[in-house]
């Protein structure tokens, strides 16, 4: 399960307009977060396709989530499903002939727990369950961000993109995706998620004898005239524009 991403350019209306209707991400009754999401939308609509386009002409998650159910499918003695939050397949559509089925292992592909997420999705798929009328019983993970295997994967990226460089003569930016102040002080955890991942990761890092010259998080991805969380990364980026940058997103 992911939020998913536009298969081709036509598709970029469609993820934009699912997306800004969902009520996790616009709290606004429906009639209104109807509106806001055409009227988003429309303003947004040519700037994503371009950078869409400059991708391919499609979201990469989707190619990767197709990689890493292959890998799966190879190591367990199950089928997998991708169920998509804002573009096809959709959860309705994963869960098409499963009505035989006695358990459902839902797995939420968002490592930082947050309501505007892995919470939106768990709801998707409640719902299309009921309307399948499937009775099966739903396992599923909360978030993974402590997982050591998931904080060695991120340091493993990072020694990867530094290769044989001088690791202290660079500043290392840890760039994740920004949520309004409002939705975090309403008790959102993931800020937290993600400020844990830095830690740990900083922390490997050291122990592995790889010492930056400082180390930074910053969120990207701001939208709208709310306040995010700070500190956005382009001011990060500023601030830091005379220096060696490494960055991971």
């Amino acid at each position: 399960m992911n939020m998913g991403g536009p298969n081709n350019l036509d598709e970029v209306e469609v993820f934009l307009n699912n997306m800004f209707n969902d009520k996790r991400i616009i709290s606004a009754p429906k009639p209104i977060r109807k509106m806001l999401a055409k009227l988003i939308t429309w303003r947004r609509k040519e700037e994503a396709k371009s950078s869409y386009a400059a991708l391919g002409g499609r979201s990469p998650l989707v190619g990767y989530t197709k990689q890493l159910i292959s890998k799966l499918e190879e190591g367990i003695d199950a089928t997998v499903h991708m169920a998509m939050r804002y573009t096809p397949p959709y959860s309705f559509d994963a869960l098409q002939g499963l009505k035989h089925v006695d358990e459902i292992y839902a797995i939420p592909l968002y490592p930082h727990y947050s309501s505007t997420t892995t919470l939106s999705s768990m709801e998707d798929l409640e719902e299309s369950i009921k309307k399948q009328g499937i009775h099966a019983k739903v396992k599923t993970l909360h978030s993974y961000y402590r997982h050591p295997d998931y904080i060695a994967a991120s340091v493993e990226r990072i020694k990867e993109a530094l290769g044989t460089d001088n690791p202290e003569e660079f500043e290392l930016v840890f760039s994740a995706h920004g949520l309004p102040k409002k939705i975090i002080d309403n008790g959102d955890n993931y800020q937290r998620h993600i400020k844990y991942n830095v830690y740990h990761a900083r922390k490997a890092l050291l122990e592995a004898g790889i010492q930056f010259h400082k180390t930074h998080l910053a969120y990207q991805s701001r939208l709208g005239p709310l306040e995010w969380i700070r500190p956005y990364l382009e001011d990060k980026l500023k601030s830091l524009k005379k220096k060696k940058l490494l960055s991971i997103r």
